[in-house]
């Protein structure tokens, strides 16, 4: 399956070629800070396969689950493009809204639950207080 997407100003584009192993939701609060919103819409891919042309800057922090998490984003407009997790390694998440089709995604879990703004309402298969436990196969 190949996705396609890219920054606002499309000065970062990216493609991917490997099939999408997770489609997630995530509120935990540097991922609310991160994006300016009350979410993240995430989408995990190979990271081999997944190839970016234009520039992006860097920036790597822990995250809530003492992890290291390196949030990849347009330097001329500012919009992230996708994510590398340490806990996640040899995967890249997407940030959804970058997608040229974003609608052909729809998460199927939530991560970090705990978070959650009490007046969102999502339709999830999966809720998770924090992080997926090891090991855990989402549902399709």
């Amino acid at each position: 399956m190949e996705l396609t997407g890219q920054c606002l100003c499309g000065g970062a584009r990216y493609r991917s070629t490997g099939a999408p192993v997770r489609r997630f939701v995530c509120h935990c609060r540097d991922c609310q800070r991160s994006s300016g919103s009350a979410f993240h819409v995430g989408l995990t891919v190979p990271r081999d396969g997944f190839i970016v042309t234009g520039e992006v800057k860097a920036y790597r922090c822990k995250a809530e689950s003492e992890r290291a998490v390196t949030r990849y984003f347009c330097p001329t407009c500012g919009s992230g493009v996708f994510n590398e997790i340490e806990l996640r390694p040899g995967l890249v998440s997407i940030k959804v809204g970058t997608l040229d089709d974003p609608a052909r995604m729809s998460p199927s879990y939530d991560l970090y639950a705990r978070s959650k703004m009490p007046w969102l309402s999502l339709d999830v298969a999966e809720s998770f207080p924090g992080m997926t436990p090891a090991g855990h196969q989402p549902k399709p």
